[in-house]
């Protein structure tokens, strides 16, 4: 059985201190078998609430991971290939400065 998280321990118990103060003032009940049905109904919302708290999405248990096979080391990076250019574009030949030869002065 998963653990309960934070929010969960949270809101059982102060749904079990607030019901059972709730229903004490409210009942005006001083017999020991009235505040003993209230303190047990009291726990019973209180395990309600706090089964009924959303887990969170991101967190999956512990028990629907599955197991993970040990990883081989990552060979060496190879660089990315460069994109060929689109066919309906021209190939353009690279630009030649001339050459420009010393004059003896």
């Amino acid at each position: 059985m998963p653990r309960p998280t934070t929010a969960q321990l949270a809101y059982g118990s102060c749904t079990v201190i607030l019901s059972t103060l709730a229903m004490l003032l409210l009942s005006q009940t001083s017999s020991g078998v009235g505040i003993a049905v209230i303190a047990l109904s009291a726990l019973a919302l209180g395990l309600l609430v706090a089964l009924t708290v959303p887990l969170p999405k991101n967190a999956p248990s512990a028990m629907a991971r599955p197991a993970r096979a040990p990883e081989r080391p990552k060979a060496a990076a190879t660089p990315a290939p460069v994109p060929a250019p689109a066919a309906s574009e021209p190939v353009r030949e690279p630009v030649r400065e001339p050459v420009h030869e010393p004059t003896g002065s």
